[in-house]
């Protein structure tokens, strides 16, 4: 009980010297809550292999992916390797896409490693919980700590910004097609539904009071187009509401899949240069179809096509000031060399 009171009061104390701390930090900086993508202070550690190259792609399309069937050790060192920041108790890591955060009993999720991760940064008894975290299918930014307190006052901080409608979180998007409109809002009703032993997110028209009651949700995303080429777009997307998948069936409901998108994309389809949307319901998700002229400008076959990963990477991420006044101060996540290796063929820039 003593060690517990103790730890509660060093956490307190640390609290102060944390937020003042990190303004001076390598990876963060302050910004208005209106600003648009920063630039990575920091360089990223990668794994051998992963850097950036041009031309075509070879035996390694999608440089920066985790390679499959890793231990439980070498997991824990590619996360130590995708630390970008530590300040007192809270830890920032830059996650790599497919990494699911939670999962069933004896899964290998980030959730599951977090004691070894501890453990490996020199924490000891002080073991880290998810404050915020990209989804398994997103690259990007993970906010752990490793005080209670801390972890609560931040979750606190998004709830209210939540609430308020102030956006925190900045996701990075490459989307097969250009939105109609530069910048705007997306609103849907989006529900769960079992279809063909997979839980997916599907749009819901003029929602009763009894499908909201059901489990029917309201969401909102804030989307911008930064810069547009090939067909394609480069968007920074800014959700206001949490729902599984919610920016990836958003940009469907835009008709601008997310590129890598092999569960939702389906839904977008094709006549004569004319795209439309066909029945959620009925359509079942499917490898991402791209045409032949963007396949030829990322240098892919089809069968790389194929294992496309998805291009949503959680980029940016408010934290509230030491007070209630201070301006916000910024987390950036760099971007993985894959999405970057895009841009660049795409002829892409992120300002």
């Amino acid at each position: 009980m003593r060690a517990v009171l103790a730890r509660e009061m060093d956490c307190r104390r640390v609290l102060g010297r944390v937020w003042s701390g990190w303004r001076r930090g390598l990876a963060v900086s302050t910004a208005p809550e209106d600003a648009g993508f920063g630039i990575e202070a920091r360089h990223q550690r990668q794994p051998r292999g992963s850097r950036l190259r041009s031309g075509p792609l070879g035996d390694q399309p999608f440089p920066g992916l985790l390679p499959k069937n890793l231990s439980r050790e070498e997991l824990v060192d590619a996360l130590r390797a995708a630390v970008v920041d530590r300040k007192g108790p809270l830890v920032t890591l830059n996650k790599p896409q497919g990494l699911p955060v939670t999962g069933k009993s004896g899964e290998l999720t980030l959730l599951s490693v977090l004691p070894e991760l501890s453990q490996s940064l020199g924490l000891g008894e002080q073991e880290l919980q998810v404050v915020r975290a990209s989804g398994k299918e997103s690259s990007g930014l993970v906010l752990l700590s490793s005080c209670p307190q801390t972890a609560s006052r931040l979750q606190k901080f998004f709830i209210h910004s939540q609430r308020a409608q102030r956006p925190t979180a900045t996701y990075c998007a490459v989307t097969n097609g250009i939105p109609t409109a530069s910048e705007g809002k997306i609103q849907a009703a989006l529900k769960l539904e079992h279809i063909d032993g997979v839980n997916l997110t599907v749009p819901v028209k003029a929602p009763s009071r009894k499908d909201i009651l059901e489990g029917v949700k309201k969401t909102l995303s804030h989307f911008r187009v930064v810069a547009t080429g090939s067909g394609c777009a480069l968007v920074q997307l800014q959700p206001l509401t949490v729902f599984s998948s919610q920016l990836q069936v958003h940009m469907v409901l835009q008709l601008c899949p997310v590129l890598g998108d092999h569960t939702y994309s389906a839904r977008v389809g094709t006549v004569l240069g004319q795209r439309f949307l066909l029945p959620a319901e009925s359509t079942k998700p499917q490898r991402q179809a791209l045409d032949e002229a963007l396949l030829r400008r990322l240098h892919l076959t089809p069968s790389q096509a194929a294992q496309l990963p998805l291009h949503l990477h959680l980029h940016r991420l408010l934290l509230p000031g030491t007070r209630a006044r201070d301006t916000p101060i910024e987390l950036l996540a760099p971007l993985p060399p894959y999405f970057s290796r895009t841009l660049q063929c795409l002829g892409l820039h992120l300002h």
